[in-house]
């Protein structure tokens, strides 16, 4: 299951970075703190989506 949830962590955790960024760049903050702080919140965040949707995958099969 870990080699699965590290697969799955390359596409959820971009996802989410990705997703912070974006969101901190519509409301207006264009510095670079804003910019890194959302990126990394949205891979803390990742890393137990990453696990729930690993193992919920691994359960199933």
């Amino acid at each position: 299951m870990f080699r699965l949830a590290t697969t799955l962590f390359s596409l959820v955790g971009t996802s989410f970075a990705g997703t912070g960024v974006i969101a901190v760049l519509v409301i207006g903050a264009d510095s670079v703190l804003p910019i890194v702080l959302a990126a990394g919140a949205g891979v803390l965040v990742a890393l137990p989506a990453t696990w729930l949707i690993a193992r919920a995958i691994y359960t199933e099969s």
